[in-house]
């Protein structure tokens, strides 16, 4: 029994709670895919006296361990127990659903036209197809060579004659894909999706006008099979089902992201028409149920990059009987749908400058380029800045430290204005600035003991550094200024993983201007895309290397662009079009195989 919300599931004996969790269709984030690395899937057994393994006494405090707090993934379960679950309701998650208005003409994927077809009669025996697209193309000529399919020419007949003649054909460009009766032209929705490794955002859109009616998102609840793709890669593989379940758990959520948003915008599910899909590769393969298992291995092959639309009812979806889901396209293995989203939004295949796009998500992909030429990378920078390979890590939530000041003491701000229970990605970003404007750590990321701090400033914080395991640590806060009552730290082994991360981007940034040919004084703007990029303080990512300082006049962000770019393509049949003309368009750049990025990932680890 889970607690709260008393789910109960009965699992075989020597399954383990991270399992009982899968089968319960609960959430738990799984930042390691249940390896037990990571320590971070806490649970309460409650009125249990059960033995901790051995994993287990290494990440945990003794005097957790004496309340009964265990790790999921660590514990089996031999006896009926009821369990508390440590996650944060969705809620309270920070999900960035923000994005920067672009303006484009209106021409859905799916049309709508009320037509009154002529009377059969022993005079005019045209079959009832013949007859309604006589009507379309009289009404407007690109109706012209429609096809109609079985299952709508099965019920043309009734529908046609129940409606005395006068029907709403529904089609998308090629098809007429049913009939409705009487005039329904009022009304057509549509809802645009970005599905993130860790966030889904849906944005539920008027057709005809193009305004915004609501807006649904969740954290994406395949996190419980582990933070990053290749952990959901392996899991899909590796597992009988796996594949199954991830797709379930996607196609489930995303069913009632639908409903939510229709019932904010006060709609029927009915009134949605269409729906448009953007996500890195392996979001999409596991949306469409594809399997991932070649883009984890060199070298990296996606089943399909172009444009794949297809009936919202072949997934599950529940919107209009009719209705289609138009996924976009792919560029690569490891850059997906998103980043032609925000190319698309951004408008960098059309710029005449040389821009540099910067989404840094799970995974951090890069683009570089302008009409001329588009080069794009990608990097497993996002899950040390999302908290999920530090100790002390945790997602954009409520009780995250999200940032931090070095002033006359240290400062902190917190999301949602609580207890701290540790730090997200930004927060990481001004911690490390911190330690290398004050000199406290020292070019190749070495934590330097307070007797070697040269800079006056940094004496007043050296009551801040503590031994841990051996090694030197920052104390960000004691036990008795979080919500769990452990100390809050960083430690060597947290700024080395964030090193890592920082180097893989900025040797991406510079793979592609030696690919281009370009100068740092060449590129004349820096679009910082989704959340992270949103909440950071530009200034931090500067002054850690992880964006070349001397661009940091000139970085903007721009919020969700991918969930922009979803958007655009869904109101817009010609920017869902010019989508697959990018994705076909970016040249993409292998970083593990080129030549360059060796020696560029050590001088990006430099501080």
């Amino acid at each position: 029994t889970f607690e709260p919300g008393n789910h109960r599931v009965i699992v075989p004996e020597g399954s383990t709670v991270m399992q009982a969790i899968a089968a319960a269709g609960l959430t738990l984030d799984l930042p390691c895919g249940g390896k037990g690395t990571c320590g971070k899937c806490r649970i309460t057994i409650l009125g249990s006296r059960l033995q901790p393994a051995e994993g287990e006494i290494r990440a945990l405090e003794e005097k957790e361990i004496s309340q009964g707090v265990r790790l999921a993934c660590k514990t089996e379960i031999h006896e009926s127990m009821t369990i508390q679950l440590h996650t944060a309701s969705e809620p309270a998650y920070h999900i960035l659903q923000a994005t920067d208005a672009r303006a484009c003409r209106i021409e859905p994927l799916i049309e709508k036209c009320c037509i009154e077809t002529d009377v059969p009669s022993l005079s005019d025996q045209r079959s009832d197809l013949e007859r309604i697209k006589d009507r379309l193309i009289r009404k407007n000529g690109s109706y012209k060579n429609l096809k109609m399919r079985i299952p709508a020419l099965r019920e043309l007949p009734e529908k046609l004659r129940e409606a005395n003649y006068q029907i709403t054909v529904v089609t998308d460009g090629s098809e007429i894909l049913g009939v409705e009766k009487g005039n329904t032209e009022g009304r057509m929705l549509g809802i645009a999706f970005d599905i993130g490794t860790t966030t889904i955002v849906g944005y539920l859109m008027d057709l005809y006008s193009g305004a915004e009616l609501a807006v649904s998102s969740c954290l994406n609840p395949q996190v419980k099979f582990g933070a990053d793709v290749i952990c959901r890669c392996n899991y899909a593989v590796q597992n009988q089902n796996g594949l199954c379940a991830l797709q379930a758990s996607l196609l489930n959520v995303i069913d009632r992201l639908i409903g939510e948003a229709a019932e904010k915008s006060s709609a029927s599910r009915d009134d949605i028409y269409s729906v448009t899909i953007v996500g890195n590769t392996c979001m999409h393969h596991l949306f469409l149920g594809l399997t991932p298992k070649n883009i984890a291995s060199s070298p990296f092959v996606p089943v399909v990059s172009e444009p794949v639309d297809l009936d919202a009812a072949d997934l599950g979806l529940h919107v209009n009987p009719v209705g289609r889901v138009f996924v976009l396209p792919n560029i690569a293995g490891f850059v997906g749908a998103d980043t032609v989203g925000v190319i698309l939004a951004t408008d960098l295949d059309q710029s005449s400058d040389l821009r540099l796009a910067i989404d840094i998500g799970t995974n951090g992909e890069i683009v570089l380029g302008s009409c001329e030429r588009l080069v794009a990378c990608s990097t497993a920078a996002g899950p040390a800045f999302e908290g999920a390979q530090i100790g002390c890590g945790m997602r954009g939530a409520a009780g995250a430290i999200d940032h931090l000041r070095f002033g006359e003491k240290l400062t902190y701000s917190v999301i949602g204005d609580e207890k701290a229970q540790g730090i997200c990605g930004s927060g990481l970003l001004d911690i490390l600035a911190g330690f290398v404007e004050l000199g406290m750590i020292n070019k190749r990321g070495k934590l330097l003991p307070p007797g070697q701090f040269t800079n006056p400033a940094a004496k007043v914080f050296e009551k801040h550094m503590i031994t841990h395991e051996g090694a030197n640590a920052f104390l960000v806060a004691d036990g008795s200024e979080t919500a769990h009552g452990r100390p809050i730290l960083i430690t060597q082994k947290d700024i080395t993983a964030l090193q890592l991360a920082k180097g893989a981007m900025a040797a991406g940034i510079r793979v592609l201007m030696e690919e281009t040919g370009v100068s740092l004084a060449d590129i004349g703007e820096v679009l910082l895309a989704g959340a992270f990029g949103n909440y950071m303080d530009p200034h931090s990512a500067c002054a850690i290397g992880l964006i070349p300082p001397e661009l940091e006049s000139r970085i903007r962000a721009v919020g969700n662009a991918a969930g922009t770019g979803s958007r655009m393509a869904l109101l817009s049949r010609s920017e869902y079009r010019r989508a697959d003309e990018i994705a076909s368009k970016v040249q993409y750049i292998e970083l593990g195989s080129h030549k360059q990025f060796n020696m560029k990932f050590a001088l990006g680890m430099r501080f």
